[in-house]
């Protein structure tokens, strides 16, 4: 029985940057780049490129950009230009595919943590497809790769609300902006390897004529003392990764406590959840978090694959996850869980039901 008021997700699409490379064919760059670095390394760092379980990335620029001296300046305008192109792509995308028109969205937000921009990448939406004058606008910007799934929650709470409105979501993100040149740590290097640029857009509504998987549940879960574990670093020469090796172990630690209480408030156990979008953070995550939902009979194929064909795009990458699901239009009564992580350290999840 579909509750009253409630808030349905309509619609995922996304938009890719023009630039693709496989990930053999990014191997040749690290030579250059890694010139005059000692051989053991040199081929530590091809491993880990051939390792990461990302086959193919797309980004903002060509791969002889991003491993070239470019400002931040003059990456992060090319993470403005791009990122108003792609943003304007996937929402048109969406609402062709949702037959919405650009002035029946109520509500706006963009999430992205890969660049700066003011005006924030709405502003310029607004313009761009004529939404309304009196729509209202969220930039999320500092939550990292949870931001896509932190979204829904703020537009779901919004709907929730406002019976009868409806509600973009726009991730842009361009992780390669952030590749720093001369930083040969291994998170620069870890986050080269498994990150790629993407954008997406979700649609939901609190309109009683549309139609889609009803969110149920949603919940942020903050670990404490965490704080240091993932991030960027305002740096001279822009934003520097931070990233813990400890991520997996520490998110695996607490998976239990983020998981089945957050269930069982809502009277379900992993045994009824027959979705996991799950977002990819990258192949060690992955591997755990198929490790322990092996063990509960479930598995994450999307989230793999989504890693495989695209990597981790951020905020985007757990829409990309979503679309998969939502194009295979799950039976009536099937239940999705979402959940993503992001800096803070936090975890984000959202229950759905088709």
């Amino acid at each position: 029985m579909k509750s009253t008021n409630s808030v349905k997700i309509k619609t995922v699409a996304k938009a890719l940057p023009e630039f693709s490379r496989e990930t053999a064919d990014i191997l040749p760059f690290l030579d250059v780049w890694l010139h005059g670095q000692d051989e053991r390394f040199r081929r530590k760092v091809k491993k880990i490129f051939e390792g990461a379980a990302v086959d193919k990335r797309y980004a903002f620029m060509d791969p002889a950009a991003v491993f070239s001296n470019l400002s931040f300046q003059e990456r992060n305008d090319n993470y403005i230009s791009e990122g108003i192109k792609l943003g304007t792509a996937c929402l048109t995308d969406a609402l062709k595919k949702a037959d919405w028109k650009p002035t029946d969205i109520d509500f706006l937000i963009t999430v992205s943590c890969t660049g700066i921009m003011i005006p924030s990448l709405d502003a310029y939406l607004i313009n761009n497809l004529k939404l309304r004058q009196d729509v209202v606008r969220l930039p999320v910007t500092e939550m990292g790769c949870a931001a896509g799934v932190s979204g829904i929650i703020y537009a779901k709470n919004f709907l929730k609300a406002n019976p009868g409105k409806r509600a973009a979501v726009i991730a842009v993100e361009s992780p390669t902006a952030t590749f720093q040149l001369n930083d040969f740590s291994m998170a620069n290097i870890v986050s080269a390897a498994i990150f790629g640029d993407g954008a997406a857009c979700v649609l939901l509504s609190s309109h009683n004529d549309d139609e889609g998987p009803e969110i149920i549940a949603e919940e942020m879960y903050h670990f404490y003392d965490a704080e240091e574990m993932m991030g960027f670093k305002m740096t001279n020469t822009g934003l520097k990764m931070v990233l813990d090796v400890a991520v997996p172990e520490t998110i695996e630690a607490h998976f239990p406590d983020i998981l089945h209480p957050f269930l069982a408030k809502n009277n379900l156990s992993i045994k009824d959840i027959d979705h996991l979008i799950f977002h990819p953070g990258g192949k060690k995550i992955v591997q755990m978090v198929e490790g322990l939902f092996g063990e509960l009979g479930k598995n994450i194929d999307d989230t793999k694959e989504v890693l495989r064909l695209f990597g981790n795009m951020s905020s985007a990458t757990v829409l990309y996850v979503l679309e998969r699901f939502m194009d295979r239009h799950p039976a009536k009564g099937e239940k999705g869980l979402m959940l993503s992580f992001g800096p803070g350290f936090s975890a984000q999840r959202v229950l759905l039901q088709w």
